[in-house]
């Protein structure tokens, strides 16, 4: 089994930084990418972004290109998600997901989820 921790949400104004980290334990050899998901109340999950672990490609959705950065620490077997110029529909339960193969954008590609870390960011 694989065991997600995500860190670092909370709130903050229109305009401001964030970072998450999402920290992988367990048989962490079985991960290929891992990515990030959000959901906002009554939408559903939706893709972020996502990075390889041993190539570092990364994807991103259109709505975060140019403000959110994903990177990896392969030796603490981290990934971080930087946030910046937050806008109030970011808000959402960010969650932390790790795939055996591939970068995919749908959820049904992850086969490991973490518990979520809300993101709150005010007008």
């Amino acid at each position: 089994q694989v065991q997600l921790v995500e860190s670092g949400g909370g709130l903050v104004q229109a305009g401001g930084s964030l970072r998450l980290a999402c920290a992988a334990s367990g048989r962490t050899f079985r991960i290929d990418a891992m990515g990030w998901f959000r959901q906002a109340p009554g939408k559903e999950r939706e893709f972020v972004s996502v990075i390889t672990l041993r190539g570092g490609n990364t994807n991103y959705a259109d709505s975060v290109k140019g403000r959110f950065t994903i990177s990896r620490d392969n030796a603490k077997k981290t990934v971080y998600l930087q946030m910046n110029s937050l806008k109030p529909e970011d808000t959402a339960v960010y969650y932390c997901a790790a795939s055996p193969g591939g970068i995919g954008t749908s959820t049904s590609m992850y086969d490991y989820w973490g518990q979520g870390t809300q993101v709150t960011v005010s007008s």
